[in-house]
């Protein structure tokens, strides 16, 4: 009795196994889509004491920052070795944020506060390869090559950037017919990272590359074959080194270093194809 009831365990396995269905997984990794996006914007500036000028918090801007769009193509198809992963965004969003701070004079941290004007672009390309882990879920490996830049309306305008590569993985699982739950994390290091300040003591220059990280959580649920919705939110942390010391007479100036944090949430709507 033993040894038929462990065959036709055996037996069950081995169907399981010859006719998983990651149906709904491709499905979703399969689409064309646009969301609506708002981003939580928290960046500190630094000071290292460059000059005899101050150390510590120099300056932070903060708040939310709605309204924004974000567009999507991804694929994953049966290429070379089956389940080959390619997917490309681009999100823009403009509003406002709340800085705190001083005049370039001084008068301490915390003694200027006011609104100030804040656009974020985003664009990234990821290569990946899908493996099957059964008929539910699926691990996806991937590179990703990506910018980032935001228009800080501080001053007269500030423009920072950044090039970035780095290393992903895509957890998704499906618990239930037309429902996928993905989960990804990245590790990155930025590279031609650059600051243009503008106005009289104006300069462009290169800040300091650092490593990053993302983290994001997302669902997925089909609506009709065709038509999905879905949401999202996602973490992203990076620094910028210092720049250089430039001469804008009578004055010295320079870009701090600083750090930025962006959590982004995101709703929409996806075509599968």
């Amino acid at each position: 009795m033993c040894k038929k009831l462990l065959c036709a365990l055996i037996g069950v396995g081995i169907s399981s196994a010859v006719f998983a269905d990651t149906s709904d997984i491709l499905a979703t990794n399969n689409q064309f889509g646009v969301q609506a996006i708002s981003t939580k914007v928290n960046y500190v500036e630094t000071g290292d004491g460059r000059l005899n000028t101050q150390t510590g918090e120099l300056d932070s801007e903060s708040g939310t920052v709605s309204g924004g769009v974000a567009l999507s193509y991804s694929m994953m198809q049966d290429l070379w070795l089956g389940n080959e992963y390619l997917a490309v965004e681009y999100d823009y969003t403009s509003g406002h944020t709340q800085y705190v701070g001083q005049t370039q004079a001084g008068g301490g941290y915390g003694s200027v506060v006011g609104s100030s004007s804040a656009t974020l672009q985003n664009a990234y390309l990821r290569l990946g390869q899908g493996i099957e882990l059964g008929s539910l879920s699926m691990l996806t490996p991937y590179l990703e090559l990506g910018h980032h830049q935001w228009e800080r309306g501080v001053n007269a305008g500030e423009t920072y950037s950044h090039n970035y590569y780095g290393l992903g993985l895509m957890g998704q699982i499906s618990p239930c017919e037309k429902l996928v739950l993905s989960a990804n994390g990245l590790y990155g290091h930025t590279f031609d990272a650059n600051i243009t300040v503008n106005g009289s003591t104006g300069f462009s220059g290169a800040l300091g590359d650092a490593s990053m990280y993302q983290l994001g959580l997302s669902a997925d649920y089909a609506i009709t074959r065709e038509l999905h919705a879905n949401l999202g939110v996602d973490y992203t942390k990076f620094s910028y080194g210092a720049s250089a010391t430039y001469i804008a007479a009578p004055n010295y100036v320079w870009e701090p270093s600083s750090t930025t944090k962006y959590t982004t949430y995101k709703i929409g709507l996806a075509y599968a194809f």
